[in-house]
């Protein structure tokens, strides 16, 4: 991405952008100096930075195949849904029902001038600006109830974004209330960043970020899987991400690279009272 291109309002190339850093993790190219450079740090104290971006795409890719192919969902709503790259959710779920409608949401203005690009011609697919500080405002949008009838289950996608909010945000209070407005047999997929293994080196990485447009918060498993009351958690639970239902692809790459637990993951289910 050049840094003298015309660039939508809001901007600033000069702060390190958490959205943009990940972009450079997962060998994208949308992102600036400053934000490579803030990447490249994290990458200097935690080298496994880069695999782990990848593994959360592929847990994100095995989480979406299983909730539209096993459980029928055909609504998503991705929130905090970061730079387009490859293996989108709309691309996914499209393979096994292209009727599947998938709303991506995001509050930052590059992710929003991309996303709005790539979806000039998808069908069924929107990008909507929102923050998950303000729940209600979401799913009160009107772009996406022209696309999502919360009278049948949708799936909510947190994908490496609880961990952006502080403690202060009152982060489980903002699933609750997510969970509160879902009906029933809908999902929450989500993951997060912990301190569970070489803590000294995950606290150095999230430090690089107090710098950038967001700061990290790294939570224990209890805390994450706290995220998950009032939903029935899916097997196998809070888990690593290579752990999550692994494929082909996920056993391959945990045999050939351990990597630490610096990533936990999980699916819930709201209950069905008639069930």
């Amino acid at each position: 991405m050049a840094e003298d291109a015309a660039l939508p309002p809001g901007i600033d190339v000069h702060i390190p952008n958490a959205a943009r850093m990940y972009n450079y993790f997962l060998g994208g190219k949308d992102n600036f100096a400053v934000d490579r450079e803030a990447a490249e740090r994290v990458l200097a104290v935690a080298p496994e930075a880069r695999q782990l971006a990848r593994r959360n795409r592929a847990f994100l890719r095995r989480a979406v195949r299983h909730l539209a192919a096993e459980a029928g969902i055909r609504q998503f709503v991705d929130i905090g849904t970061g730079l387009p790259t490859e293996g989108n959710v709309h691309e996914i779920a499209g393979q096994i029902d292209p009727g599947t409608r998938v709303v991506y949401v995001d509050n930052d203005p590059v992710v929003l001038a991309h996303a709005r690009a790539l979806l000039s011609n998808a069908t069924n697919t929107v990008s909507i600006e929102g923050d998950l500080r303000e729940p209600e405002t979401i799913f009160d949008n009107p772009e996406l109830l022209s696309l999502i009838d919360f009278s049948e289950p949708v799936a909510v996608l947190l994908l490496a974004v609880l961990h952006f909010l502080p403690d202060g945000d009152r982060p489980a209070e903002l699933v609750a209330r997510l969970r509160d407005t879902l009906p029933p047999s809908s999902y929450l997929v989500l993951s997060h960043v912990t301190a569970e293994e070489r803590a000294g080196s995950a606290q150095e990485g999230a430090a690089v970020y107090q710098k950038a447009s967001s700061s990290v918060t790294l939570r224990t498993r209890s805390q994450i899987s706290g995220f998950f009351d009032g939903f029935e958690l899916l097997d196998p639970g809070v888990v690593r991400l290579d752990e999550w239902r692994p494929d082909h692809d996920a056993t391959m790459a945990s045999r050939a690279l351990d990597l630490p637990t610096w990533f936990l993951c999980g699916i819930g289910r709201v209950s069905d009272p008639q069930e």
